[in-house]
Protein backbone atom coordinates (compact mmCIF):
# COMPACT_ATOMS: atom_id res chain seq x y z
CA UNK A 1 0.00 0.00 0.00
CA UNK A 2 0.86 3.40 -1.15
CA UNK A 3 0.74 4.92 2.99
CA UNK A 4 3.66 2.13 4.13
CA UNK A 5 6.13 4.11 3.41
CA UNK A 6 4.68 7.45 4.95
CA UNK A 7 3.89 5.69 8.13
CA UNK A 8 7.31 4.52 7.83
CA UNK A 9 8.93 7.75 7.71
CA UNK A 10 6.44 9.45 10.19
CA UNK A 11 7.58 6.39 12.74
CA UNK A 12 11.15 6.64 12.50
CA UNK A 13 10.93 10.20 12.61
CA UNK A 14 8.93 10.03 16.00
CA UNK A 15 10.19 7.23 17.78
CA UNK A 16 14.12 8.66 17.53
CA UNK A 17 12.40 10.68 20.71
CA UNK A 18 13.88 7.09 21.88
CA UNK A 19 17.62 7.68 20.60
CA UNK A 20 17.99 10.79 22.48
CA UNK A 21 16.51 9.17 26.06
CA UNK A 22 19.87 6.60 25.52
CA UNK A 23 21.99 9.31 27.34
CA UNK A 24 20.74 8.53 30.79
CA UNK A 25 22.61 4.71 29.72
CA UNK A 26 25.96 6.79 30.20
CA UNK A 27 27.97 6.35 33.29
CA UNK A 28 28.46 9.71 35.19
CA UNK A 29 30.09 10.15 38.53
CA UNK A 30 27.85 11.47 41.64
CA UNK A 31 30.06 14.88 41.44
CA UNK A 32 29.19 15.09 38.32
CA UNK A 33 25.28 14.70 38.09
CA UNK A 34 24.76 18.19 38.94
CA UNK A 35 27.10 19.09 36.11
CA UNK A 36 24.84 16.69 33.56
CA UNK A 37 21.67 17.80 34.77
CA UNK A 38 22.53 21.10 34.25
CA UNK A 39 23.89 21.09 30.80
CA UNK A 40 20.83 18.75 29.71
CA UNK A 41 17.95 20.89 31.00
CA UNK A 42 20.12 24.04 29.72
CA UNK A 43 20.00 22.09 26.31
CA UNK A 44 15.98 21.74 26.67
CA UNK A 45 15.46 24.77 27.48
CA UNK A 46 17.37 26.22 23.68
CA UNK A 47 15.55 23.66 21.96
CA UNK A 48 12.75 24.11 22.86
CA UNK A 49 12.89 28.42 22.89
CA UNK A 50 14.87 27.73 19.56
CA UNK A 51 12.01 25.88 17.37
CA UNK A 52 9.18 27.95 19.00
CA UNK A 53 10.66 31.55 17.66
CA UNK A 54 12.95 29.98 14.59
CA UNK A 55 9.60 27.55 13.28
CA UNK A 56 6.42 27.28 15.27
CA UNK A 57 5.71 31.18 15.38
CA UNK A 58 7.05 32.45 12.58
CA UNK A 59 5.94 29.57 9.85
CA UNK A 60 2.43 29.94 11.63
CA UNK A 61 2.16 33.38 11.97
CA UNK A 62 2.90 34.40 8.44
CA UNK A 63 0.61 31.35 7.33
CA UNK A 64 -2.40 32.81 9.38
CA UNK A 65 -1.42 36.66 8.21
CA UNK A 66 -1.65 35.36 4.73
CA UNK A 67 -5.18 33.96 4.89
CA UNK A 68 -6.54 37.58 6.43
CA UNK A 69 -4.35 40.43 8.51
CA UNK A 70 -6.08 41.43 11.47
CA UNK A 71 -7.51 38.02 12.10
CA UNK A 72 -4.53 36.40 12.08
CA UNK A 73 -3.00 38.23 14.79
CA UNK A 74 -6.12 37.76 16.95
CA UNK A 75 -6.11 34.34 16.56
CA UNK A 76 -1.95 33.69 16.87
CA UNK A 77 -2.05 35.99 20.17
CA UNK A 78 -5.07 33.77 21.35
CA UNK A 79 -3.52 30.63 20.67
CA UNK A 80 -0.43 31.45 22.23
CA UNK A 81 -1.95 32.56 25.03
CA UNK A 82 -4.30 29.42 24.98
CA UNK A 83 -1.03 27.39 25.16
CA UNK A 84 0.22 29.43 28.36
CA UNK A 85 -2.69 28.52 30.59
CA UNK A 86 -2.97 25.02 29.06
CA UNK A 87 0.57 24.47 30.45
CA UNK A 88 -0.25 26.43 33.60
CA UNK A 89 -3.48 23.84 34.16
CA UNK A 90 -0.96 20.92 33.75
CA UNK A 91 1.22 21.91 36.40
CA UNK A 92 -1.62 22.38 38.76
CA UNK A 93 -2.87 19.29 37.67
CA UNK A 94 0.39 17.18 38.14
CA UNK A 95 1.21 18.96 41.35
CA UNK A 96 -2.25 18.15 43.08
CA UNK A 97 -1.74 14.55 41.18
CA UNK A 98 1.49 13.93 43.02
CA UNK A 99 2.31 16.04 45.90
CA UNK A 100 5.12 14.19 47.06
CA UNK A 101 6.64 14.80 42.98
CA UNK A 102 9.92 16.45 42.73
CA UNK A 103 10.50 19.29 40.69
CA UNK A 104 12.61 17.01 38.37
CA UNK A 105 9.90 14.58 37.70
CA UNK A 106 7.05 17.57 37.05
CA UNK A 107 9.61 19.07 34.83
CA UNK A 108 10.34 15.52 32.65
CA UNK A 109 5.87 14.88 32.65
CA UNK A 110 5.43 18.53 31.67
CA UNK A 111 8.04 18.65 28.46
CA UNK A 112 6.20 14.88 27.85
CA UNK A 113 3.17 16.47 27.64
CA UNK A 114 4.36 19.22 25.43
CA UNK A 115 6.22 17.69 22.83
CA UNK A 116 3.22 14.80 22.13
CA UNK A 117 1.17 17.93 21.23
CA UNK A 118 4.36 19.31 19.30
CA UNK A 119 4.93 16.02 17.48
CA UNK A 120 1.21 15.81 16.41
CA UNK A 121 0.92 18.08 13.54
CA UNK A 122 4.74 17.24 12.82
CA UNK A 123 3.02 13.69 12.18
CA UNK A 124 0.60 14.92 9.98
CA UNK A 125 3.00 17.22 8.14
CA UNK A 126 5.57 13.91 7.63
CA UNK A 127 2.93 11.86 6.56
CA UNK A 128 1.14 14.01 4.38
CA UNK A 129 4.37 15.31 2.51
CA UNK A 130 5.48 12.07 1.88
CA UNK A 131 2.54 10.64 0.65
CA UNK A 132 2.43 13.95 -1.77
CA UNK A 133 6.40 13.53 -2.52
CA UNK A 134 8.43 10.86 -1.18
CA UNK A 135 11.54 13.03 -1.66
CA UNK A 136 10.14 15.73 -0.04
CA UNK A 137 8.66 13.56 3.08
CA UNK A 138 12.26 12.17 3.63
CA UNK A 139 13.59 14.95 3.79
CA UNK A 140 11.64 16.18 6.23
CA UNK A 141 11.58 13.39 8.18
CA UNK A 142 15.18 13.77 8.63
CA UNK A 143 14.75 17.12 9.58
CA UNK A 144 12.77 16.24 12.40
CA UNK A 145 14.15 13.33 13.30
CA UNK A 146 17.29 15.86 14.06
CA UNK A 147 15.50 17.99 16.48
CA UNK A 148 13.28 14.90 18.70
CA UNK A 149 16.55 13.27 19.36
CA UNK A 150 17.40 16.00 21.56
CA UNK A 151 13.66 16.39 22.21
CA UNK A 152 14.11 12.95 23.99
CA UNK A 153 16.50 13.80 25.90
CA UNK A 154 14.26 17.06 27.45
CA UNK A 155 12.01 14.15 28.86
CA UNK A 156 14.62 11.52 29.70
CA UNK A 157 17.02 13.09 31.64
CA UNK A 158 14.79 14.47 34.45
CA UNK A 159 12.68 11.75 34.71
CA UNK A 160 15.46 9.13 35.36
CA UNK A 161 17.45 11.61 37.77
CA UNK A 162 14.06 11.91 39.55
CA UNK A 163 12.96 8.53 39.91
CA UNK A 164 15.94 6.62 39.15
CA UNK A 165 14.20 4.35 36.54
CA UNK A 166 15.58 4.07 32.76
CA UNK A 167 12.69 2.05 31.90
CA UNK A 168 10.15 4.99 32.95
CA UNK A 169 12.43 7.35 31.42
CA UNK A 170 12.97 5.44 28.15
CA UNK A 171 8.91 4.75 28.23
CA UNK A 172 7.97 8.40 28.48
CA UNK A 173 10.44 8.80 25.67
CA UNK A 174 8.65 6.19 23.53
CA UNK A 175 5.26 7.65 24.16
CA UNK A 176 6.32 11.30 23.19
CA UNK A 177 7.54 10.40 20.48
CA UNK A 178 4.37 7.54 19.44
CA UNK A 179 2.39 10.47 19.14
CA UNK A 180 3.65 10.98 15.86
CA UNK A 181 3.08 8.11 13.61
CA UNK A 182 -0.33 7.73 15.75
CA UNK A 183 -1.31 11.21 15.27
CA UNK A 184 -0.42 11.25 11.23
CA UNK A 185 -2.18 7.66 10.71
CA UNK A 186 -5.67 8.73 12.58
CA UNK A 187 -5.51 12.33 11.43
CA UNK A 188 -5.26 11.07 7.65
CA UNK A 189 -7.55 8.21 8.45
CA UNK A 190 -10.50 10.13 10.41
CA UNK A 191 -9.77 13.80 10.02
CA UNK A 192 -7.57 14.12 6.28
CA UNK A 193 -10.84 16.40 4.92
CA UNK A 194 -10.94 18.76 8.11
CA UNK A 195 -7.04 19.28 8.48
CA UNK A 196 -6.15 22.51 7.04
CA UNK A 197 -2.83 24.77 7.07
CA UNK A 198 -4.62 27.38 9.44
CA UNK A 199 -5.96 24.28 11.66
CA UNK A 200 -1.86 23.00 12.21
CA UNK A 201 -0.95 26.77 12.51
CA UNK A 202 -3.04 27.30 15.52
CA UNK A 203 -1.92 24.18 17.30
CA UNK A 204 1.75 24.83 16.63
CA UNK A 205 0.85 28.50 17.94
CA UNK A 206 -0.48 26.65 21.35
CA UNK A 207 2.64 24.42 21.53
CA UNK A 208 4.91 27.21 21.18
CA UNK A 209 3.42 28.88 24.24
CA UNK A 210 3.25 25.73 26.11
CA UNK A 211 7.38 25.31 25.71
CA UNK A 212 8.22 28.84 25.81
CA UNK A 213 6.22 28.61 29.15
CA UNK A 214 7.74 25.63 30.46
CA UNK A 215 11.20 26.80 29.57
CA UNK A 216 10.84 30.03 31.50
CA UNK A 217 8.77 29.18 34.36
CA UNK A 218 9.86 25.70 34.92
CA UNK A 219 13.23 24.30 34.01
CA UNK A 220 15.10 27.62 34.19
CA UNK A 221 14.49 27.62 37.74
CA UNK A 222 15.00 24.69 38.24
CA UNK A 223 18.52 25.07 36.59
CA UNK A 224 20.17 28.14 38.67
CA UNK A 225 19.08 25.88 42.21
CA UNK A 226 22.13 23.60 40.68
CA UNK A 227 24.71 26.50 39.96
CA UNK A 228 26.57 25.64 37.40
CA UNK A 229 26.93 28.19 35.32
CA UNK A 230 29.14 27.10 32.96
CA UNK A 231 27.53 24.09 32.09
CA UNK A 232 23.84 25.63 31.94
CA UNK A 233 25.90 28.14 29.29
CA UNK A 234 27.48 25.20 27.46
CA UNK A 235 24.45 23.57 27.41
CA UNK A 236 22.55 26.66 25.55
CA UNK A 237 25.78 26.97 22.94
CA UNK A 238 24.99 23.16 22.21
CA UNK A 239 21.15 23.73 21.78
CA UNK A 240 21.38 26.47 19.65
CA UNK A 241 24.12 25.15 17.56
CA UNK A 242 22.44 22.13 16.63
CA UNK A 243 19.18 23.88 15.76
CA UNK A 244 21.16 26.10 13.50
CA UNK A 245 23.02 22.83 11.57
CA UNK A 246 19.27 21.80 11.55
CA UNK A 247 17.85 24.99 10.08
CA UNK A 248 20.36 25.56 7.23
CA UNK A 249 21.49 21.78 6.07
CA UNK A 250 17.74 20.38 6.10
Amino acid sequence: MEIIGPLLISTIAGLSTTLGALVIFLKIKNQNINKFITFCLSFSIAIMIGISITELIPESLFQLLNENWSRGIITSILSFIVGVILIKFFTILIDKQKKNTTNLYKLGILSMLALMLHNFPEGIATFLSAYQNMDLGIKLGIAIMLHNIPEGISIAVPIYYSTGSKKEAIKKAFISGLAEPLGAILAFLLFKNFITDTFISIILLLVAGIMITISIEEIYPEVRKYKEYKLFYLGMFVGIVLLLINHFCF
